[in-house]
């Protein structure tokens, strides 16, 4: 309409200490022109940038009173507006927190619709949570709508069941998959999910590291979509799930299955070589899944990294543990690298002897440790390093 000024539509995503420690509060503003969902594209809410407070006033500034309203409810944002024709000013609010505040992700995944997650939003800012991260993802052309939401939960541990019953009601009545997730809230070491094809001393490292108390972690199941790795399994006496049919095609709806009925805090891709789809990277987002590369990365992705490097006469190689998202990208979610250096010369068979039996399975396990102790986390597709001072291994 001539005359009218474009609306604008802000999204604030704030991100504090981790686990309510003191620090100083990181604010992250998207602004986007107001307009119907983009067609025949990607589309995407995320952090586009991170901006000074000086920066979420502007933004603030240019909302109309009923988005600033709705940006203050839903971030725990307060804007004050001290009188008329002097500036505005826009302030965080980290409050003291308390022990009884507990760390949770939610996340949801269902055919695309409006309003999906409205209710979530709503439900968690209702009862005085604050949002961390929140993203948002969807696929015009395949109807999917994603959503990640961590939140600072306040209220014990029967809260985050009355949360998760509640996102399950949420989930009903949206037709979304949601699942409530909180490392605080169990009574024990968190489960991990061990995912394999054919190599078997990744898996084999991890569950010898978790039996000498190295990791402190339970290995709830082992999952393959080849046999070759049931014999590791059954010398630990962990359940095994064989996933793939004759030629290896795993069924990842049946592995997804799994993952929930053994309640995983964590899913480990211990070589395992096959895809995981962008759904089951959703469900389980927010720094649930670790993957182990036989690879320096970013340097030699793909398949095979050994011979990549070999082609290239390098002399050092080496393996990389990292977060998967949903995205085909391993340069800001790097847990752990570890590598080793070969004479000139030496055969391809021998380097890969050395990556296979000792490199690789050392990366994972130190990798695996830094997720399960907390020392870092995945925030917004990023490394977060939440625990400086536990970042080197426990001498035992």
């Amino acid at each position: 309409m001539p005359g009218r000024k474009n609306q604008v539509n802000i999204g604030i995503l704030i991100e504090r200490g981790a686990t309510g420690r003191t620090g100083q509060s990181t604010i992250a503003c998207a602004r986007q022109p107001a307009s119907p969902r983009p067609q025949g594209r990607n589309a995407r809410f995320s952090m586009s940038r991170r901006v000074s407070q000086t920066d979420l006033t502007g933004c603030l500034q240019q909302a109309s009173l009923s988005q600033r309203q709705q940006i203050c409810q839903q971030t725990g944002i307060s804007y004050i507006d001290e009188e008329a024709g002097k500036p505005h000013e826009a302030k965080a609010e980290h409050g003291t927190g308390s022990q009884s505040e507990m760390q949770v992700t939610i996340t949801a995944v269902g055919p695309d619709n409006r309003g999906l997650a409205d209710p979530i939003v709503h439900f968690v800012t209702s009862r005085g949570a604050n949002i961390h991260e929140i993203q948002m993802y969807d696929r015009d052309n395949e109807r999917v709508f994603a959503m990640l939401l961590r939140i600072e939960w306040p209220g014990g541990k029967s809260s985050v069941s009355e949360l998760r019953d509640e996102m399950n009601r949420i989930g009903k009545e949206t037709g979304l998959e949601i699942r409530t997730w909180s490392r605080d809230a169990a009574d024990r070491p968190p489960r991990v999910a061990i995912c394999t094809t054919y190599r078997p001393e990744p898996a084999l490292a991890v569950l010898r590291a978790i039996r000498d108390k190295r990791l402190n972690a339970e290995a709830a199941v082992m999952i393959g979509n080849r046999p070759s790795c049931r014999g590791v399994a059954e010398q630990f006496d962990v359940d095994w799930h064989q996933i793939g049919d004759e030629k290896g095609a795993p069924d990842n709806e049946r592995m997804v299955e799994l993952f929930d009925e053994y309640d995983v805090d964590y899913v480990v891709l211990a070589r395992y070589m096959r895809m995981i789809p962008a759904s089951t990277c959703w469900r389980f987002a927010g720094g649930r899944i670790i993957n182990l590369h036989h690879g320096i990365l970013p340097s030699f992705p793909g398949p095979r990294p050994y011979e990549d490097a070999y082609s290239h006469h390098m002399l050092t190689y080496g393996a990389t543990a990292h977060f998967i998202v949903p995205e085909l990208d391993a340069g800001n979610q790097i847990i752990n690298q570890s590598s080793f250096t070969v004479f000139p010369g030496t055969p391809l068979e021998e380097v890969k002897r050395k990556g296979e039996e000792d490199n690789e399975p050392a990366c994972l396990v130190e990798g695996l440790r830094r997720v399960v102790d907390r020392v870092v986390e995945l925030h917004f597709h990023r490394i977060a390093c939440v625990d400086p001072a536990s970042s080197a291994p426990t001498s035992r």
